[in-house]
């Protein structure tokens, strides 16, 4: 039987960086004499390309601005991790990871972080020996673009129907409906909910349990 490949989103999803990405974006706007940004505003933006999301939150900007915008927001991260920040896991999720690889699952990543980003988080203590691959922004087309969740297959082995793809955002779900997989919501990131159903979730997972609940069940049925 073939195995079913989930594939994981990290900032939202695995990760709760909620409070370091609205500091940077602040910062950035600071450097520039914009108003601080509002996290309401912020939130909408995350999972896309860097790039891509700040012209969506700073629609105004002038190519070179854009450019010291998208400097500045990466550079408050360096300060952050050269202080020795590092965000926290949301509760359940390297249990989840590790009962899923442990029961055969293919696991992958697909996020709007840069490599950097990915090696970053690869480099937490039992990352890298649960993923296959991993797929990002720089890799090619951003999210809601499919493209990632494409390769995600190719590399892993899997087609459509045996994958998972779950995130946090409206940005996640569509690139899964684009892909042909099954979106799965989580309801503890940066979008709520009914943004996520809107863009057609098919499910939204309340905690990890209910994720790994959800995810069996997909199982079941993917491979009966």
């Amino acid at each position: 039987m073939s195995r079913p490949l989930a594939v994981f989103d990290i900032d939202g999803t695995l990760v709760d960086s909620r409070a370091s990405i609205l500091q940077a974006a602040t910062d950035a706007a600071r450097e520039l004499g914009l108003p601080d940004p509002e996290y309401d505003r912020v939130r909408q933006i995350v999972g896309l390309s860097l790039p891509h999301a700040l012209a969506v939150l700073e629609p105004g900007l002038t190519p070179e601005e854009l450019a010291r915008f998208t400097e500045g927001f990466r550079a408050s991260f360096n300060r952050l991790y050269a202080s020795g920040h590092e965000e926290p896991l949301y509760p359940g999720a390297i249990e989840a990871l590790r009962r899923l690889h442990k029961e055969g699952w293919r696991l992958s990543l697909a996020t709007g972080q840069n490599r950097r980003g990915v090696a970053r988080n690869l480099a937490r203590e039992g990352w890298a020996e649960l993923f296959i691959s991993s797929h990002c922004a720089e890799d090619g087309p951003g999210k809601p673009d499919p493209a990632m969740l494409h390769a995600a297959m190719t590399a892993c082995g899997a087609d459509a129907a045996s994958t998972v793809m779950i995130g946090d955002t409206a940005h996640d779900i569509t690139m899964a409906v684009a892909a042909g997989v099954l979106p799965q919501g989580v309801a503890w990131g940066f979008h709520t909910p009914q943004e996520q159903i809107a863009a057609g979730a098919a499910h939204v997972a309340t905690d990890f349990d209910d994720l790994e609940a959800a995810l069996d069940r997909f199982a079941a049925r993917a491979f009966a």
